[in-house]
């Protein structure tokens, strides 16, 4: 099944390098047109996904993360327009040489051709990677987890009939309806029909797919990000950002899973940022000094400093130096996106750069580590990784290059 998948992929990849940007675009159109048209034929398929997931105990951070609305669907299919309106990532010519024989080398962007996509219970991402893949030239296989499956073949069958009817070839566009682990671990290893596989998802299924992906990888990583509050800090904003970071989406990779706070500091700040934190009713794990300050939190483990809660849980670990913030969250971080809030310029400089991470930020919320946010249009993950991508991955990191030459009858 998934080689007959393959082959129809490369088939539509072939055609795709044909298609104007008028066609990707007509047909993003019509892909969002034909969401907002299905609405509630999607969100009554969801709804199974919902009670589905709630007999099998998924917490609420992962029930978020399935969860589909009407104002959802509009978001993604309103991804697929802002997607449409970006500039076509094929095609451009990056650099010209003329060699002293008379070549002409041209290094030009082109698509990846076929890429593959594992990831969980989010389905948006079914529309949004289709979405991306489209516009860059690629046909894509996805495979989404068993939580979201009725939601993710509504959507993907919309999409394919869009695309159809676009003029633009329906196989594009695929899904994977066998969630067993079999037809997962059987992607990873398509490696004569994928040029890419990208996971998205929890730490263990990107860690499954690095270790026993045959296909070269992208690896999307979990999030656990930090948030330091310099000795310097203006309190008020710091407890501002890091309640927007911790609690306004706690199922998202780019939330605040770790603060780090100064000792000259932490006396005045944990309070006020407690008291943020207690509206939402988050649990505060703390090392023995934020406890000396504020008793009725529990005690974090090491382990803790290291986790990705996707909760309404954050630890806090108390340093006394920029150097000792920097050295722990570079211990502990994912890689993914890490702020400082501080008035020290100085301090602010020095944090970013040092810190080995996709996104940082000085005196903002971590929540903005986002395509969208970026300016990217709908985003296919955030890469944590340095080849070939990192952070948000839009449009252009979704595209490869290659060298047309241009002779009029030279030789070597």
């Amino acid at each position: 099944m998934l080689e007959e998948l393959g082959k129809k992929a490369r088939a539509a990849a072939g055609e795709l390098t044909l298609a104007t940007t008028k066609q990707k675009n007509d047909a993003l159109s019509q892909i969002a047109k034909a969401l907002i048209e299905n609405a509630d034929y999607i969100i009554e398929k969801n709804a199974l996904d919902l009670e589905r997931g709630k007999q099998a105990g998924l917490n609420d951070g992962l029930l978020d993360r399935l969860m589909l609305d009407f104002d959802r669907i509009k978001g993604i299919a309103d991804g697929c327009v802002q997607v449409s309106k970006l500039d076509d990532p094929c095609g451009k010519t990056l650099d010209t040489v003329e060699r002293p024989n008379g070549l002409v080398i041209k290094k030009v962007s082109c698509p990846m051709g076929v890429i593959g996509i594992i990831y969980e219970a989010r389905p948006n991402v079914t529309a949004d990677a289709a979405a991306l893949c489209l516009k860059s030239g690629n046909a894509v296989i996805l495979r989404g987890g068993k939580e979201a499956i009725e939601s993710n073949k509504a959507i993907a069958d919309i999409m394919r009939n869009a695309i159809e009817s676009a003029g633009l070839p329906r196989d594009a566009v695929q899904l994977v309806e066998d969630t067993s682990r079999a037809s997962s671990v059987a992607l990873m290893q398509m490696k004569e029909y994928l040029d890419c596989l990208i996971p998205r998802g929890s730490a263990g299924l990107i860690k499954a797919v690095v270790e026993n992906s045959t296909v070269p990888v992208i690896e999307t990583g979990s999030g656990n990000c930090h948030i330091f509050v310099d000795e310097s800090a203006d309190i008020d904003m710091a407890a501002r950002i890091i309640f927007n970071a911790k609690t306004q989406r706690i199922s998202v990779c780019n939330a605040c899973e770790s603060l780090v706070i100064h000792s000259a500091v932490i006396e005045k700040a944990l309070p006020a940022i407690k008291a943020e934190l207690d509206k939402k009713n988050v649990i505060i794990k703390g090392d023995e000094r934020a406890i000396a300050v504020c008793p009725d939190i529990e005690a974090a483990s090491e382990e803790d400093f290291g986790t990705e809660y996707l909760d309404y849980i954050i630890s806090v670990k108390t340093v006394d130096s920029l150097d000792e913030a920097i050295r722990h969250i570079n211990k502990y971080s994912t890689g993914h996106s890490e702020a400082i809030i501080t008035e020290n310029e100085a301090n602010a400089k020095e944090f970013m750069q040092r810190i080995d991470s996709s996104s940082v930020y000085h005196n903002a919320s971590t929540r903005f580590t986002d395509g969208g946010e970026f300016g990217l249009g709908a985003e296919i993950g955030i890469s944590t990784q340095k080849l070939h991508a990192r952070g948000p991955m839009g449009l252009a990191e979704l595209t490869t290059t290659k060298y047309l030459i241009f002779g009029n009858g030279q030789v070597r």
